[in-house]
């Protein structure tokens, strides 16, 4: 995360004034929930948009979601996070932002979190894209780690998770050199799912998101489960846990509905309820 403003971050001038937006905006698209960002100017994480987010997630599963999106309102996804959450580096001690717990509430959520990436992702905001199960960004993007600018290392997960999907090399170097790249070079490295033309990626992200939301949503809760033991625990776990992560599955009528397809109209036809 970063508190720092990099240089190609503009004030947000023809965006709507920030008190007629709440700062994590929420709506119902069908079976998607849409989270938009829009803590001007810059989507600074802090205390204020961290609790929304617990309270966004939790929202998406009372209103039975089957996919979540996350974007923003603004001209860039978000700059890192706010001042406030150093200030106790006076004391010697770390941030007090419930980090760990907010990754874990991204992992548990029983249901495919879609990032939709514009303008700069750096810091914080690069961690919340990396936290969600499918990062989207408009190839104008500009995204990094750039907390070594402050004498810090990304502190939300960054360096670990773009180890598991890069490699150890560049994840040194991202978090080292403290550098912006480009999205077709981070969708190069497997960083990123997808990059998309700017103008295109609302569109784009809403049909992949209604896309998984349509698709057989409790199997997709256990794929996601399954990656989450295989990545902290090994292949050997999730081995071990496939037949408990496969139980809900076998008693859905999401198979059910998917079986009476196939043997009705042949495969791809089947229309999922999520249960």
């Amino acid at each position: 995360m970063t508190d720092t403003m990099p240089s190609d971050v503009a004030q947000d001038d023809a965006s709507p004034p920030v008190a007629t937006r709440p700062t994590l905006g929420r709506e119902l698209d069908g079976n998607v929930a849409v989270l938009t960002m829009a803590h001007a100017p810059h989507n600074l994480l802090g205390e204020l948009l961290v609790d929304e987010f617990f309270a966004a997630l939790a929202w998406a599963g009372e209103v039975n979601a089957r996919a979540v999106v996350i974007r923003s309102a603004l001209r860039h996804f978000s700059a890192g996070a706010e001042l406030a959450a150093f200030e106790c580096h006076q004391q010697g001690v770390m941030h007090s932002l419930p980090v760990v717990e907010l990754l874990r509430a991204f992992d548990e959520l029983p249901m495919p979190i879609i990032a939709s990436v514009n303008g700069v992702c750096v810091g914080g905001g690069f961690e919340l894209a990396l936290a969600s199960d499918f990062i989207i960004a408009g190839e104008g993007a500009k995204i990094g780690c750039v907390e070594a600018t402050l004498g810090l290392f990304p502190l939300m997960g960054a360096i670990q998770r773009v180890a598991q999907r890069a490699g150890a090399a560049r994840a040194k170097e991202m978090a080292m050199l403290a550098r912006r790249y480009d999205a077709r070079t981070l969708e190069r490295w497997n960083i990123i799912n997808r990059v998309v033309p700017d103008e295109r990626l609302a569109e784009v992200t809403m049909t992949l998101a209604h896309e998984f939301a349509n698709g057989a949503t409790v199997a997709h809760a256990a794929t996601k489960r399954l990656v989450s033991i295989a990545i902290s625990q090994g292949v050997a776990a999730a081995d071990e846990a496939m037949a408990e992560v496969q139980a809900p599955i076998w008693r859905s009528q999401d198979l059910a509905d998917g079986i009476a397809s196939l043997n009705a109209n042949g495969p791809g036809q089947a229309r999922f309820q999520g249960r």
